[in-house]
């Protein structure tokens, strides 16, 4: 089976779904591009039936995306359809991605029809989209609710059809690790003709694992991860799209496993989006987060200055950084603070620097983070004239 795992990106579709998160035409065509650059396999522009300017967007997103694969969602409505056919109709690699949901629950209150009916629409869905474009994508809404047995009869059908990608969704992020494993490899070994298509995955966040979901469904037989940047979407979000990766690259001993996706540019597309959503990450975030590479306690920053391997598993520069930051603290030791010392300029002798050591803890109590000019008029109170860099303190030679 093929290693290589794509990467369908929704930050645009589903993450824009989420309250606070929407972005105008410009602002997705920028990050349409940025997404391009980061090596997205899939960008997934938009839903083109949910208003004039979602349509204009996506057809805008298919005019200036080249490499890779523009997608428009839709139901599997016949308004639907024709508005996504012909939202794509200018870009390079045009995706249909259609979708109705096959839990009971959903069929019970939502549809209000019976499997029959839904098996019917699904096909009809998928026919009428692969008479226009011959990449074609359908998702069975609310699969980890589903029965094993009604999703392997309208996954056949659907690809029997012409689909040729199979999505599996936690919608809700129900599903744990093991019992979505399960679930794809059940899939996977009794769809009689799934060698025609690839099994796609997209999961929620609601109990925090969507990230585990994903890379338990690689584990069994997915070959796609629908996800986003910052980990956005609906409710509690999507899988990240910068954890999914870098579990990836950085477990390569464990997962043997490929993607396209230049993590150098996975820094800057974080920052871009929360630039145009004014929307920042928590400072803990995996990968991007402000604390991701930052190192506070003395222990870690010894380990961390001597060899970053200590205590970091990927280098900052590896997903768009240029370094890791050491954080002047309470529970700093006196080795950071001196090489912080020494990136200020200032060389002190033992003495000297347990003096230091000392003002900077007693301020540290204080302000929490005690900043590079914080360190600068510590140097120059103690000794009573300010000081420049690459001064010594008088009593340090």
């Amino acid at each position: 089976m093929d290693n290589h795992i794509k990467i369908f990106d929704t930050t645009l579709r589903d993450g824009e779904q989420s309250p606070g998160y929407s972005m105008n035409k410009p602002e997705k065509l920028r990050l349409a591009l940025q997404l391009e650059k980061l090596g997205v396999d899939v960008i997934e522009a938009g839903f083109p039936i949910a208003s004039d300017g979602d349509y204009e967007t996506v057809k805008e997103i298919g005019k200036i995306i080249k490499k890779s694969t523009v997608a428009a969602l839709c139901r599997t409505r016949d308004v639907d359809l024709e508005r996504a056919v012909a939202a794509v109709q200018h870009a390079a690699k045009p995706r249909i991605h259609t979708f109705i949901a096959t839990s009971d629950i959903h069929l019970k209150y939502k549809l209000q029809q019976t499997r029959e009916q839904v098996l019917e629409s699904a096909v009809r869905a998928v026919e009428y989209a692969k008479s226009h474009y011959d990449d074609v994508e359908f998702s069975a809404e609310d699969a980890s609710r589903s029965d094993p047995d009604f999703l392997i009869e309208i996954f056949t059908a659907v690809i029997e059809a012409g689909a040729t990608t199979i999505n599996v969704p936690d919608t809700v992020g129900y599903a744990l690790p093991w019992e979505y494993a399960d679930l794809i490899k059940t899939l996977n070994e009794n769809i009689p003709n799934i060698h025609k298509a690839v099994i796609s995955v997209h999961c929620h966040n609601d109990l925090g694992l969507a990230v585990a979901n994903s890379l338990m469904a690689v584990q069994n037989g997915a070959r796609q991860i629908e996800c986003t940047v910052n980990g956005i979407g609906e409710r509690a979000g999507n899988a990240s799209l910068e954890e999914v990766v870098m579990a990836i690259e950085t477990r390569k001993n464990i997962m043997n496993y490929t993607t396209s996706i230049n993590t150098k540019e996975i820094f800057p597309s974080s920052q871009m989006l929360s630039q145009i959503t004014g929307k920042g990450v928590q400072p803990n975030k995996a990968i991007v987060g402000e604390n991701a590479f930052a190192h506070e306690a003395g222990i870690h920053q010894h380990g961390v200055l001597k060899n970053p391997l200590t205590y970091e598993i990927m280098t900052p520069e590896s997903v768009g950084l240029t370094c890791n930051k050491i954080v002047i603290g309470k529970h700093s030791g006196r080795f950071a603070l001196c090489k912080k010392l020494e990136e200020l300029g200032y060389f002190l002798e033992k003495e000297d620097l347990n003096r230091v050591y000392v003002k900077v803890t007693q301020l540290a109590d204080e302000k929490k983070v005690v900043e590079d000019h914080d360190l600068v008029s510590i140097l120059a109170l103690m000794n009573n004239t300010p000081k420049k860099p690459s001064q010594k303190l008088a009593s340090g030679g």
